[in-house]
């Protein structure tokens, strides 16, 4: 079983290659469902041993791109090719929730040959077929979903509907809210050969004056690298 791990720093990056992870998935702002990385983040995943795909999302919130931000997304591309990444994590929707298979039908061709995984603007979509079809045909290696639940487990249902769809013909990867007291429920159910987790806990941030400016949440999740240790050894 393939373990990919989303980190949004450096520390969490090393984590994840300490902890064993067989590919990152690289962002900024994890809590908000994860954007781009910075230019200096990505130069650093492209140094590890372990491959890491990059973010390419702008902002938080729906996944409606303009015009401006589509010219973006092109450039974050451009970013990750030139820090030598194999691949970005893209996507894109229509006001309905259904992906925008014109503008990804732009961002897959100019990413080119990097690899090209498709993000959880899946789970929005309103017909569960008709968007792993556009998957297939745009030639994205994998989609990322947890089967349009807030997480995999909820999603259980629509997760094998997916999958057995897919048929093979994409890499259907499991993710949100998959960790090791819940990864029996989802695996040996579901016959996927990838997996996504944060594999990440919970710090206590207690400086006061860095509280009091704002500078820092009182609590944050960060990536733990026993924890993707133990993650990974589940399937050993």
């Amino acid at each position: 079983m393939l373990l990919e791990v989303c980190v949004e720093d450096i520390a969490g990056l090393n984590a994840a290659v300490a902890g064993g992870a067989d590919r990152i998935e690289l962002c900024s702002a994890l809590a908000l469902g994860g954007l781009t990385p910075s230019a200096g983040l990505m130069k650093a995943a492209a140094q590890m041993p372990v491959p890491s795909y990059a973010m390419i999302r702008p902002r938080a919130g729906a996944f409606v791109f303009s015009a401006d931000e589509f010219a973006i997304m092109k450039s974050d591309i451009d970013a990750a090719r030139q820090a030598g990444l194999p691949g970005v994590v893209l996507g894109a929707s229509l006001p309905d929730g259904s992906l925008d298979s014109e503008m990804l039908k732009a961002l897959v061709a100019y990413a080119g040959n990097l690899g090209k995984t498709l993000h959880r603007a899946f789970d929005l979509v309103p017909d569960i077929e008709k968007a792993v079809e556009l998957a297939v045909s745009l030639g994205f290696e994998r989609i990322l979903t947890s089967g349009c639940e807030k997480t995999a487990v909820e999603g259980i249902a629509a997760l094998e509907k997916t999958i057995a769809f897919a048929a093979g013909r994409i890499s259907i990867m499991p993710g949100s809210g998959i960790n090791i007291q819940t990864i029996g429920q989802l695996w040996p159910r579901l016959p996927v050969s990838e997996v996504h987790a944060s594999c990440s806990v919970v710090r206590t941030e207690t400086d006061a004056r860095l509280l009091s400016f704002g500078f820092a949440a009182p609590s944050a999740r960060s990536t733990d690298a026993a924890t993707v240790k133990a993650l990974k050894a589940y399937f050993a």
